[in-house]
């Protein structure tokens, strides 16, 4: 039995991040005598573990660049869930810039952040360059259509290519989520292509779409029990999520560290009640779509199989026991 319990998470909607807040992890591991550790709150040497995913008894819902380069590089990890959350991805404009769709990209400058460290750290990169494609897809444009601009990574506290985009260096920059959305509002950025109005949800395949589960898998092999219980809690709080639309935007407010207008305007419509894990055929299969692209542009050390990356066992398990608790 480890003798802690490691979560790690981004700043985004996620079930796993809702029970974490709701004490519900806390609780649900202290009845077996675990500590949970917030991975973010342990310093500098844990820090890299949210990227390599090399830490016995870690749980990680993030974006799945990390984790499918992890994967790539021999990280022992499984996938144990998926969530496909809408979370305002647009590619946006200067308001004077005569770009008013997809078809105006064709021979813009777009913003790229550079590479990182590790390929794990270029994520930033790797959104931008499938939003950008997304986008582009709209009106059959292809990537070798437009300029890209190298542009400063995440290690900026702006979103990266906001500044260069306000100074006129680039044309175009792809964004999601609440702290962008309230970043580019700062600046008076407007939206050229809104990637969550499209029908295809195959343009939006990105970091955080889908987003994976995944746990070390000496945890799973050695105490399956934990596994499910994580899951559990995950999906109790989805179902919480369902029926308190102001409770999840709070928390997220907390998380993301927006104000509720930014949080209103990155996460829309009936999202609260989409935030389960699953791992259907679909989901699996816009993964896949991600984990193509990552490999052809670089984002990957090599291929590896998805499906022999999934096990589906502990959230089967963690359904059944959550509906034999609704009935007890």
């Amino acid at each position: 039995m480890p003798d802690k319990i490691w979560y790690t998470r981004c700043p985004v909607p996620t079930a796993s991040g809702l029970a974490h807040n709701l004490g519900w992890l806390a609780e649900e591991f202290g009845r077996s005598g675990l500590e949970l550790g917030v991975l973010q709150d342990a310093g500098p040497e844990l820090a890299p573990r949210h990227f390599d995913h090399r830490l016995v008894g870690l749980f990680r819902e993030g974006g799945n660049v990390p984790a499918l380069a992890a994967r790539a590089e021999g990280a022992p990890t499984r996938l144990i869930g998926l969530t496909w959350i809408e979370e305002w991805q647009s590619i946006l404009v200067r308001p004077d810039s005569g770009i008013t769709g997809a078809a105006g990209l064709r021979g813009a400058r777009i913003a790229l952040p550079g590479w990182a460290e590790t390929r794990a750290r270029s994520f930033p990169r790797a959104m931008a360059l499938h939003g950008a494609k997304g986008a582009l897809a709209q009106a059959g444009l292809t990537l070798e259509e437009v300029t890209f601009v190298e542009v400063a990574s995440s290690a900026s506290p702006s979103w990266p290519g906001l500044a260069e985009l306000a100074s006129g260096e680039v044309d175009a920059v792809y964004a999601k989520g609440a702290r962008a959305a309230e970043q580019a509002r700062r600046i008076g950025a407007v939206v050229a292509v809104d990637l969550d109005a499209h029908p295809d949800p195959r343009t939006r395949v990105n970091n955080g779409t889908p987003r994976p589960i995944t746990v070390h898998e000496e945890l799973l092999d050695r105490h399956p029990d934990l596994v499910v219980a994580f899951l559990e809690q995950s999906l109790r709080a989805a179902d919480w999520a369902a029926d308190d639309l102001d409770g999840v935007r709070s928390i997220l407010a907390g998380e993301t560290g927006s104000g509720a207008e930014a949080v209103a305007t990155a996460y829309r419509g009936d999202f609260h009640t989409a935030l389960h894990p699953d791992l259907s055929s679909e989901r699996l299969g816009l993964l896949a779509i991600q984990q193509t692209f990552l490999q052809t542009h670089g984002f990957l050390a090599g291929d590896f199989d998805l499906a022999s990356w999934v096990a589906p066992e502990p959230l089967a398990q963690a359904r059944e026991r959550l509906a034999h608790r609704a009935v007890a």
